[in-house]
């Protein structure tokens, strides 16, 4: 009896091992926690198209941010912001901003004149203004097209001054006329003059 016992008592002392699929699984991945962080709220520029807009954001997207800017101005901010510029000189950058603002002005004068520095960016060879030249290409077309556009609407406009000046005068003649023919149909109501006296026969 003591023997049986023994080895009883030795099987529940072994523990069993663990199968080899258990061995082969990797440990768990362990995810860090992310913190949100909150973002700094970035003030609207002050100066369009600045050195650090430039450097950061490439000519031709500054340049798109400056025309998006300038695209809600009035007439007097419009005015002062030309104005601010001046001449422009020989800068690409600035030749650019001044025809954008001249193309909002509706004034035909300023849009020839934006079209020319346009023209002129695109005909620069120098490094500041290749980055450009695709853009400035673009809105030179587009101005030569508004152009074409205003011409067609300002010669329809004179066309239908002169269309309606001739209706006018074809309504006055008729006018006229009318006048006339009703002097013709009234009644003459004039009392008929009294007869001369006999006069004297002339002797032969």
């Amino acid at each position: 009896m003591t023997v049986p016992f023994v080895l009883l008592l030795a099987a529940c002392a072994v523990q069993p091992k663990p199968p080899a699929e258990a061995d082969a699984l990797p440990p768990p991945v362990v995810v860090p926690r992310v913190m949100p962080v909150e973002a700094e709220p970035r003030a609207p520029a002050t100066q369009p198209a600045s050195l650090f807009t430039l450097i950061t954001q490439g000519p031709v997207a500054a340049m798109l941010s400056y025309a998006d800017k300038m695209r809600s101005l009035n007439g007097g901010d419009l005015s002062a912001e030309i104005s601010r510029l001046g001449d422009p000189g020989d800068s690409p950058t600035t030749q650019m901003q001044l025809a954008l603002l001249l193309s909002q002005t509706r004034v035909p004068a300023d849009l020839a004149r934006a079209l020319g520095l346009m023209q002129r960016v695109v005909a620069n060879p120098s490094p500041e203004a290749q980055p450009l030249q695709p853009l400035a290409r673009a809105l030179a077309a587009r101005y030569v097209e508004q152009r074409r556009v205003e011409d067609d609407r300002d010669k329809q406009v004179q066309q239908l001054r002169d269309s309606q000046r001739r209706i006018d005068q074809l309504n006055d003649r008729i006018e006229a006329l009318r006048a006339i023919e009703r002097s013709f149909a009234r009644p003459n109501m004039a009392p008929a003059a009294p007869a001369a006296p006999n006069a004297s026969k002339p002797t032969p």
